[in-house]
């Protein structure tokens, strides 16, 4: 084994491991399919840094709609013309790293490019998986000191990341609570829960009414159809599967053929404009002991994410570094990479409220 080569590769091949590291972290992420440059993707991703007079910073920018009624007929337009409202919003950046180390030159007798490829292999699953807990922490507004499954996290760094300061909690007209017996919104909070509060049919036409009366804008897809994205846990999906409602909804609308979903299991489920997702890191309560759950502290319950257009801001900076390191007079190896990151969910001064609400994105809290 030629260990003294382990550590001596040149920039070009560190670049090369460094991409390759971040193409199979973006293919592992759940989060990157919503992701697009254009202000049409739920996640806008900014690649490039902004300048300004306090130097270089990611920016998003969101253009509020127009608000005046116009001129009638030749009336002087002149001088009764509307400023446009834009808002810039700027997302702090910070570095998160991870490391992997060999356990030494005894344990394992497998090539040091077996290793690298393994290393790369494990720390782009790592980043895949963090950035995706960040974002659902993020549109959530839920605290980066928290799991997703409700406890608190234990020795993590998440919340010295330079964006954990900036995550905010569901704005006053973008959280939602629902009643199952009354199949409206009128809870008060998720204190108010009770067993029977679960995720039906009603409860999305009912919250994508909502988020249009809102002006919560939709994603534009082929052939100019708008579309949500929902998020659910698999338990929420389970319980939005035994709603009778919901599940003549979604079979009278697809086609009666070998290929169809609902017998195919598909990974998403779209029906009257809503694509509807199953993912394991929509935050929850499951892993909070009673007393500390939502309803009184005993029911498990989740926070359904309906999502439009630029619901959440990602500023993905650069390639990750690619470090190679020997301890133990050369006896360990070790590979760590760090990637430059910062999230943001839009803020923005709504024309239905006149205050400040989320852009982009409306929390349901449920029973599950």
């Amino acid at each position: 084994m030629a260990l003294t080569n382990f550590a001596a590769l040149t920039n070009e091949e560190k670049t090369t491991w460094s991409r390759d590291l971040w193409k199979a972290a973006r293919n592992n992420s759940f989060m990157n399919r919503f992701m697009g440059t254009g202000n049409n993707s739920m996640i806008q991703r900014i690649t490039e840094l902004t300048k300004s007079e306090k130097g270089a910073r990611a920016v998003i920018t969101l253009v509020a709609d127009l608000e005046g009624d116009g001129i009638a007929g030749d009336r002087t337009l002149e001088g009764n013309e509307e400023a446009g409202k834009s808002y810039d919003i700027v997302i702090q950046l910070d570095q998160l790293r991870h490391a992997t180390r060999h356990e030494g030159r005894m344990a394992d007798q497998r090539s040091i490019i077996n290793f690298r490829e393994t290393g790369r292999d494990n720390l782009a699953y790592w980043l895949a998986d963090r950035v995706d807990q960040l974002a659902f922490l993020t549109l959530s507004g839920v605290d980066y000191s928290q799991k997703l499954n409700g406890p608190a996290r234990v020795g993590s760094d998440f919340i010295n990341l330079d964006f954990a300061a900036d995550v905010s909690a569901p704005t006053s007209d973008r959280i939602l609570t629902w009643d199952g017996t009354l199949k409206d919104f009128s809870h008060a909070s998720n204190a108010d829960l009770v067993a029977g509060d679960t995720p039906s049919w009603r409860m999305l036409v009912e919250a994508k009414a909502y988020a249009k009366d809102n002006f919560v804008r939709p994603i534009r897809g082929e052939n100019g159809m708008e579309v949500y994205n929902v998020f659910m846990t698999p338990q929420g999906i389970a319980k939005l599967k035994a709603d009778p409602d919901f599940m003549n909804a979604w079979k009278d609308a697809l086609p009666r053929s070998a290929n169809n979903p609902l017998f195919k299991g598909a990974p998403v489920i779209y029906v009257d404009g809503l694509a509807i997702y199953e993912f394991r890191h929509v935050y929850n309560t499951k892993g909070l002991a009673d007393g500390s759950k939502w309803g009184g502290g005993s029911i498990d319950g989740q926070r359904v994410l309906m999502c439009g257009t630029q619901a959440m801001a990602f500023a993905d900076i650069g390639s990750p570094e690619w470090v190679e390191k020997m301890f133990d007079y050369d006896n360990q190896q070790a590979i760590s990479t760090g990637k430059i990151i910062g999230m943001r969910k839009p803020v923005f001064r709504s024309q239905i409220s006149g205050t400040d609400q989320d852009f982009g994105v409306i929390a349901i809290d449920t029973a599950i």
